[in-house]
Protein backbone atom coordinates (compact mmCIF):
# COMPACT_ATOMS: atom_id res chain seq x y z
CA UNK A 1 0.00 0.00 0.00
CA UNK A 2 1.30 3.43 -0.94
CA UNK A 3 1.03 6.06 1.80
CA UNK A 4 0.96 9.83 1.27
CA UNK A 5 1.01 12.34 4.14
CA UNK A 6 -0.03 15.29 2.01
CA UNK A 7 -2.47 16.04 -0.78
CA UNK A 8 -0.97 14.55 -3.93
CA UNK A 9 -2.02 14.66 -7.58
CA UNK A 10 -2.38 11.01 -8.59
CA UNK A 11 -4.41 11.51 -11.76
CA UNK A 12 -1.54 10.84 -14.18
CA UNK A 13 -0.10 7.90 -12.28
CA UNK A 14 -3.48 6.28 -11.63
CA UNK A 15 -6.20 7.28 -14.13
CA UNK A 16 -8.93 5.06 -12.62
CA UNK A 17 -9.45 5.57 -8.90
CA UNK A 18 -12.15 4.73 -6.39
CA UNK A 19 -12.05 6.82 -3.21
CA UNK A 20 -13.36 6.00 0.28
CA UNK A 21 -13.87 9.02 2.53
CA UNK A 22 -13.90 9.00 6.34
CA UNK A 23 -11.79 9.14 9.52
CA UNK A 24 -12.06 5.37 10.10
CA UNK A 25 -11.00 5.48 13.76
CA UNK A 26 -10.56 1.86 14.79
CA UNK A 27 -11.61 0.60 11.33
CA UNK A 28 -14.65 -1.18 12.82
CA UNK A 29 -17.04 -3.38 10.81
CA UNK A 30 -19.01 -0.36 9.60
CA UNK A 31 -15.83 1.20 8.24
CA UNK A 32 -14.78 -2.13 6.77
CA UNK A 33 -17.97 -2.32 4.69
CA UNK A 34 -17.20 1.10 3.17
CA UNK A 35 -13.56 0.29 2.48
CA UNK A 36 -14.32 -3.17 1.08
CA UNK A 37 -16.88 -1.66 -1.27
CA UNK A 38 -14.32 0.87 -2.53
CA UNK A 39 -11.81 -1.96 -3.10
CA UNK A 40 -14.49 -3.95 -4.95
CA UNK A 41 -15.42 -1.03 -7.20
CA UNK A 42 -11.75 -0.34 -7.96
CA UNK A 43 -11.31 -3.92 -9.17
CA UNK A 44 -14.46 -3.57 -11.23
CA UNK A 45 -12.91 -0.74 -13.26
CA UNK A 46 -9.42 -2.27 -13.23
CA UNK A 47 -8.25 0.66 -11.13
CA UNK A 48 -6.87 1.42 -7.67
CA UNK A 49 -8.60 2.02 -4.34
CA UNK A 50 -7.81 5.10 -2.26
CA UNK A 51 -8.67 5.96 1.32
CA UNK A 52 -8.68 9.75 1.77
CA UNK A 53 -8.54 10.68 5.44
CA UNK A 54 -6.69 12.84 7.97
CA UNK A 55 -3.70 12.13 10.19
CA UNK A 56 -5.40 13.98 13.07
CA UNK A 57 -9.06 14.05 14.09
CA UNK A 58 -10.83 17.23 12.87
CA UNK A 59 -12.07 17.92 16.41
CA UNK A 60 -8.46 18.21 17.58
CA UNK A 61 -8.43 21.47 15.58
CA UNK A 62 -12.07 22.60 15.64
CA UNK A 63 -13.01 21.78 19.25
CA UNK A 64 -10.18 20.16 21.25
CA UNK A 65 -12.35 20.03 24.38
CA UNK A 66 -14.81 17.78 22.54
CA UNK A 67 -12.13 15.49 21.10
CA UNK A 68 -13.09 11.85 21.82
CA UNK A 69 -10.44 9.35 22.90
CA UNK A 70 -9.25 7.43 19.87
CA UNK A 71 -9.72 3.68 19.40
CA UNK A 72 -6.54 3.23 17.40
CA UNK A 73 -3.54 5.23 16.27
CA UNK A 74 -2.44 5.92 12.70
CA UNK A 75 -0.18 2.85 12.71
CA UNK A 76 -3.08 0.53 13.52
CA UNK A 77 -5.35 2.20 10.97
CA UNK A 78 -2.72 1.88 8.26
CA UNK A 79 -2.22 -1.81 9.06
CA UNK A 80 -5.97 -2.54 8.95
CA UNK A 81 -6.45 -0.69 5.67
CA UNK A 82 -3.62 -2.62 4.07
CA UNK A 83 -5.15 -5.89 5.26
CA UNK A 84 -8.44 -4.86 3.62
CA UNK A 85 -6.69 -4.53 0.27
CA UNK A 86 -6.48 -0.74 -0.02
CA UNK A 87 -3.95 0.33 -2.64
CA UNK A 88 -3.33 3.94 -1.62
CA UNK A 89 -3.73 5.85 1.67
CA UNK A 90 -3.76 9.65 1.78
CA UNK A 91 -3.68 10.78 5.42
CA UNK A 92 -3.06 14.52 5.37
CA UNK A 93 -3.08 16.90 8.36
CA UNK A 94 -6.43 18.55 9.12
CA UNK A 95 -5.93 22.29 9.55
CA UNK A 96 -8.07 25.36 10.16
CA UNK A 97 -7.37 26.43 6.61
CA UNK A 98 -8.68 23.14 5.26
CA UNK A 99 -11.71 23.35 7.56
CA UNK A 100 -12.64 26.70 6.06
CA UNK A 101 -13.10 25.29 2.55
CA UNK A 102 -16.64 25.16 1.22
CA UNK A 103 -18.02 21.71 0.30
CA UNK A 104 -17.73 22.58 -3.39
CA UNK A 105 -14.04 23.35 -2.92
CA UNK A 106 -13.49 19.96 -1.32
CA UNK A 107 -15.17 18.24 -4.26
CA UNK A 108 -12.94 20.23 -6.60
CA UNK A 109 -9.89 19.05 -4.63
CA UNK A 110 -11.00 15.46 -5.23
CA UNK A 111 -11.57 16.13 -8.93
CA UNK A 112 -8.21 17.83 -9.52
CA UNK A 113 -6.02 15.48 -7.46
CA UNK A 114 -7.77 12.12 -7.79
CA UNK A 115 -10.42 12.39 -10.54
CA UNK A 116 -12.29 9.44 -8.98
CA UNK A 117 -14.69 7.24 -10.88
CA UNK A 118 -16.45 6.38 -7.61
CA UNK A 119 -16.62 8.03 -4.18
CA UNK A 120 -17.78 5.79 -1.33
CA UNK A 121 -18.82 6.96 2.14
CA UNK A 122 -20.98 5.98 5.09
CA UNK A 123 -24.41 7.47 5.85
CA UNK A 124 -23.14 10.04 8.38
CA UNK A 125 -20.19 11.43 6.44
CA UNK A 126 -19.98 15.23 6.15
CA UNK A 127 -17.37 17.49 4.57
CA UNK A 128 -16.53 21.12 3.96
CA UNK A 129 -17.04 24.18 6.13
CA UNK A 130 -19.05 23.32 9.26
CA UNK A 131 -19.85 19.93 7.73
CA UNK A 132 -22.34 21.45 5.30
CA UNK A 133 -21.47 18.88 2.65
CA UNK A 134 -23.58 15.74 3.08
CA UNK A 135 -24.07 12.39 1.37
CA UNK A 136 -27.06 13.91 -0.42
CA UNK A 137 -24.79 16.52 -1.93
CA UNK A 138 -22.38 13.80 -3.05
CA UNK A 139 -25.21 11.93 -4.77
CA UNK A 140 -26.59 15.12 -6.31
CA UNK A 141 -23.37 16.82 -7.42
CA UNK A 142 -21.12 13.83 -8.12
CA UNK A 143 -21.68 13.77 -11.87
CA UNK A 144 -20.70 17.42 -12.15
CA UNK A 145 -17.32 16.53 -10.64
CA UNK A 146 -16.88 13.37 -12.70
CA UNK A 147 -17.72 10.66 -10.18
CA UNK A 148 -20.55 8.43 -9.04
CA UNK A 149 -21.24 8.53 -5.31
CA UNK A 150 -22.24 5.46 -3.35
CA UNK A 151 -23.43 5.65 0.26
CA UNK A 152 -22.98 2.40 2.17
CA UNK A 153 -25.72 1.55 4.67
CA UNK A 154 -24.85 1.37 8.34
CA UNK A 155 -23.97 -2.01 9.82
CA UNK A 156 -26.41 -2.72 12.65
CA UNK A 157 -25.98 -4.47 15.96
CA UNK A 158 -28.93 -4.67 18.38
CA UNK A 159 -30.91 -2.56 15.92
CA UNK A 160 -28.48 0.35 16.08
CA UNK A 161 -25.59 1.35 13.82
CA UNK A 162 -22.11 0.25 14.77
CA UNK A 163 -20.11 3.41 15.40
CA UNK A 164 -16.80 4.51 16.87
CA UNK A 165 -18.77 6.11 19.72
CA UNK A 166 -20.37 2.77 20.62
CA UNK A 167 -17.00 0.97 20.44
CA UNK A 168 -15.41 3.55 22.75
CA UNK A 169 -18.20 3.13 25.30
CA UNK A 170 -17.95 -0.66 25.21
CA UNK A 171 -14.19 -0.59 25.75
CA UNK A 172 -14.39 1.93 28.58
CA UNK A 173 -17.07 -0.23 30.25
CA UNK A 174 -14.92 -3.34 29.86
CA UNK A 175 -17.22 -5.18 27.44
CA UNK A 176 -14.31 -6.62 25.50
CA UNK A 177 -16.29 -9.28 23.63
CA UNK A 178 -18.93 -6.94 22.19
CA UNK A 179 -16.31 -4.31 21.36
CA UNK A 180 -14.26 -6.92 19.49
CA UNK A 181 -17.41 -8.05 17.64
CA UNK A 182 -18.02 -4.44 16.57
CA UNK A 183 -14.39 -4.02 15.55
CA UNK A 184 -14.30 -7.30 13.66
CA UNK A 185 -10.99 -8.18 15.35
CA UNK A 186 -9.64 -8.29 18.94
CA UNK A 187 -9.15 -4.85 20.46
CA UNK A 188 -5.54 -4.12 19.57
CA UNK A 189 -2.81 -1.66 20.50
CA UNK A 190 0.27 -1.07 18.39
CA UNK A 191 2.68 0.94 20.51
CA UNK A 192 6.37 1.41 21.19
CA UNK A 193 7.85 -0.33 24.24
CA UNK A 194 9.01 2.10 26.92
CA UNK A 195 11.54 1.64 29.71
CA UNK A 196 10.00 0.52 33.00
CA UNK A 197 11.28 -0.24 36.50
CA UNK A 198 12.41 -3.77 35.51
CA UNK A 199 10.70 -5.26 38.57
CA UNK A 200 9.19 -7.98 36.39
CA UNK A 201 12.63 -9.11 35.33
CA UNK A 202 13.75 -9.30 38.96
CA UNK A 203 10.82 -11.52 40.01
CA UNK A 204 11.15 -13.79 36.98
CA UNK A 205 8.40 -12.34 34.76
CA UNK A 206 9.93 -9.67 32.51
CA UNK A 207 7.42 -7.32 30.92
CA UNK A 208 7.22 -5.05 27.90
CA UNK A 209 5.79 -1.75 29.11
CA UNK A 210 3.48 0.45 27.05
CA UNK A 211 2.41 3.97 27.99
CA UNK A 212 -1.31 4.78 28.11
CA UNK A 213 -2.02 7.99 26.24
CA UNK A 214 -4.81 10.28 27.44
CA UNK A 215 -5.86 10.49 23.78
CA UNK A 216 -6.63 6.76 23.62
CA UNK A 217 -9.65 4.85 24.91
CA UNK A 218 -8.59 2.06 27.24
CA UNK A 219 -10.05 -1.01 28.92
CA UNK A 220 -10.52 -0.93 32.71
CA UNK A 221 -7.63 -1.92 34.95
CA UNK A 222 -7.08 -5.64 35.26
CA UNK A 223 -5.19 -8.66 33.98
CA UNK A 224 -5.87 -9.92 30.45
CA UNK A 225 -4.94 -12.85 28.23
CA UNK A 226 -3.33 -11.34 25.14
CA UNK A 227 -1.65 -12.16 21.87
CA UNK A 228 1.49 -10.26 20.93
CA UNK A 229 2.74 -9.61 17.40
CA UNK A 230 6.36 -8.64 16.87
CA UNK A 231 8.31 -8.66 13.61
CA UNK A 232 5.89 -11.01 11.88
CA UNK A 233 5.70 -13.54 14.71
CA UNK A 234 2.84 -14.22 17.13
CA UNK A 235 3.35 -14.85 20.83
CA UNK A 236 1.01 -15.59 23.72
CA UNK A 237 1.03 -13.38 26.76
CA UNK A 238 -0.58 -11.88 29.85
CA UNK A 239 -1.01 -8.12 30.25
CA UNK A 240 -1.75 -5.98 33.27
CA UNK A 241 -3.45 -2.62 32.81
CA UNK A 242 -3.12 -0.42 35.87
CA UNK A 243 -0.87 1.15 38.45
CA UNK A 244 0.77 -2.03 39.77
CA UNK A 245 -0.55 -1.34 43.31
CA UNK A 246 1.75 -3.88 44.99
CA UNK A 247 4.57 -1.43 44.33
CA UNK A 248 4.21 2.25 45.21
CA UNK A 249 4.67 5.13 42.78
CA UNK A 250 3.66 3.49 39.48
CA UNK A 251 1.88 5.44 36.78
CA UNK A 252 -0.96 3.74 34.91
CA UNK A 253 0.53 1.64 32.15
CA UNK A 254 0.30 -1.68 30.33
CA UNK A 255 2.77 -4.39 31.33
CA UNK A 256 2.93 -7.39 29.01
CA UNK A 257 4.62 -10.65 29.94
CA UNK A 258 5.30 -12.48 26.65
CA UNK A 259 5.43 -16.25 26.91
CA UNK A 260 8.58 -17.95 25.57
CA UNK A 261 10.10 -14.69 24.31
CA UNK A 262 13.72 -13.71 24.85
CA UNK A 263 15.06 -10.48 23.47
CA UNK A 264 15.27 -6.72 23.82
CA UNK A 265 12.04 -4.87 22.94
CA UNK A 266 12.91 -1.40 24.20
CA UNK A 267 11.80 1.35 21.77
CA UNK A 268 10.37 -1.23 19.35
CA UNK A 269 6.78 -1.48 18.11
CA UNK A 270 4.66 -4.41 19.25
CA UNK A 271 1.00 -5.24 18.68
CA UNK A 272 -1.07 -6.44 21.63
CA UNK A 273 -4.44 -8.15 21.05
CA UNK A 274 -6.70 -8.33 24.11
CA UNK A 275 -8.47 -11.71 24.18
CA UNK A 276 -10.08 -12.09 27.62
CA UNK A 277 -10.09 -10.43 31.02
CA UNK A 278 -8.72 -12.82 33.66
CA UNK A 279 -9.24 -10.81 36.84
CA UNK A 280 -9.30 -7.35 38.39
CA UNK A 281 -6.12 -5.66 39.48
CA UNK A 282 -5.23 -6.54 43.08
CA UNK A 283 -2.75 -5.21 45.64
CA UNK A 284 -0.78 -8.09 47.12
CA UNK A 285 0.88 -8.17 50.52
CA UNK A 286 4.25 -8.98 49.00
CA UNK A 287 6.24 -10.26 46.02
CA UNK A 288 5.73 -13.94 46.91
CA UNK A 289 1.94 -13.64 46.70
CA UNK A 290 2.23 -11.67 43.47
CA UNK A 291 4.43 -14.34 41.84
CA UNK A 292 1.99 -17.11 42.83
CA UNK A 293 -0.88 -15.16 41.26
CA UNK A 294 1.03 -14.45 38.05
CA UNK A 295 1.64 -18.19 37.65
CA UNK A 296 -2.11 -18.80 38.10
CA UNK A 297 -2.88 -16.03 35.59
CA UNK A 298 -0.63 -17.59 32.96
CA UNK A 299 -2.19 -21.00 33.50
CA UNK A 300 -5.69 -19.55 33.16
CA UNK A 301 -4.66 -17.56 30.08
CA UNK A 302 -3.83 -20.79 28.22
CA UNK A 303 -7.58 -21.33 27.81
CA UNK A 304 -7.76 -18.18 25.67
CA UNK A 305 -4.43 -18.21 23.91
CA UNK A 306 -4.77 -18.87 20.20
CA UNK A 307 -1.68 -20.99 19.65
Amino acid sequence: MEVYNKLTDLTKKYPRLTVALGMFDGVHIGHQSIISRAVELAKKIDGKSVVFTFSNHPLSVLAPQAMPPQIGNNILREKRLEELGVDILIAMPFTKEFASRRPEEFLEILRVNLAPYYVVTGPNYTFGYKGKGTQRMLLREGNAYGFTAEICPAILRDGRPVSSTRVRSLLAEGDLHTASDFLGYPFTLIERVIHGDERGRVIGFPTANLAISEQRVMLPNGVYAVGVKFQGKYYNGVANIGNNPTFAGCNRRIEVNIDSFHGNLYDKLIGVEFLEKLRDEVKFSGVEQLVKQIKKDKEKAKTYWRY
